[in-house]
């Protein structure tokens, strides 16, 4: 009680800014889904208060075999697209805001700083251009959200399954987006057993993601036209998991 006492207004911060950028994401794919006129459920937030970082993300439930091959599109790129509109100047502030001048402690919990992350850096502080480790003591809670906001949204544009990213690259490139999903698991698998003592903190991920299935089903219509825009967004979206998703994680 007395280290809540003491620290309740920076977890109402914390707090804030991640619903805020979980429930931006999930209104992107909710609006859309209205547009649309998909069956959907409300955004649902989904709180686990005894891990790291206090949730395990958010989610809304969708008939998506409604959905043809351009509503898919629209409906799984929306909310990544939504989340970065807010997640990014979160990060930005937070990062603004860190104190690297402070010096980790030996054993300290370290984040792992995604390529976004150390661009911005070195725009803010070209003095501690080249850091991609952020300890606990150094962090504040907007860097927190952001990086978790990050995480979030790089992990959900992955080229698999029922991901955002897997509605993406299936209405991108049909059923080649399936020779494409079993690539990325198989490279990703390699880089676990390559890069173990850092990498082993996704095995659970990639063993949830394979049993959920790596393949995108069939939308309602896949012979429906994307059109020039949509397949430049398209594109320029595969990106987000390299700019975004923390791929060392943490480290102890």
């Amino acid at each position: 009680w007395r280290t809540i006492r003491l620290n309740w207004p920076v977890g109402l911060q914390y707090m804030v800014a991640v619903v805020g950028i979980l429930l931006t994401h999930e209104m992107g794919h909710f609006l859309q889904t209205v547009k649309h006129r998909i069956p959907a459920s409300y955004p649902l937030c989904i709180p686990v208060p005894f891990n790291a970082i206090g949730t395990m993300g958010a989610v809304i439930g969708m008939d998506g075999m409604r959905a043809d091959r351009r509503q898919i599109f629209d409906i799984g790129i929306a909310g990544p697209l939504a989340g970065l509109v807010v997640a990014i100047p979160v990060f930005w502030f937070g990062i603004v805001d860190l104190d690297l001048s402070r010096v980790p402690q030996a054993g300290e919990f370290q984040l792992y700083l995604p390529w976004i992350g150390q661009w911005i850096l070195e725009r803010v502080h070209p003095e501690w251009a080249g850091r991609i480790w952020i300890g606990l003591s150094q962090l504040n809670p907007y860097f927190m959200a952001g990086w978790v906001g990050m995480l979030i949204t790089g992990l959900n544009m992955l080229p698999i399954s029922q991901l955002d990213g897997g509605h993406t690259t299936y209405a991108l490139f049909l059923e080649r987006a399936h020779a494409l999903a079993l690539c990325f698991v198989s490279l990703t698998i390699l880089y676990v057993l390559v890069n173990l003592d850092e990498a082993v903190m996704w095995t659970p991920v990639l063993i949830l993601v394979i049993l959920m299935g790596i393949h995108h089903p069939p939308t309602a219509n896949d012979n429906v036209k994307l059109g020039p825009v949509r397949w430049a967004i398209g594109l320029a979206s595969l990106l987000i998991p390299l700019l975004c998703f923390p791929v060392h994680g943490f480290r102890q």
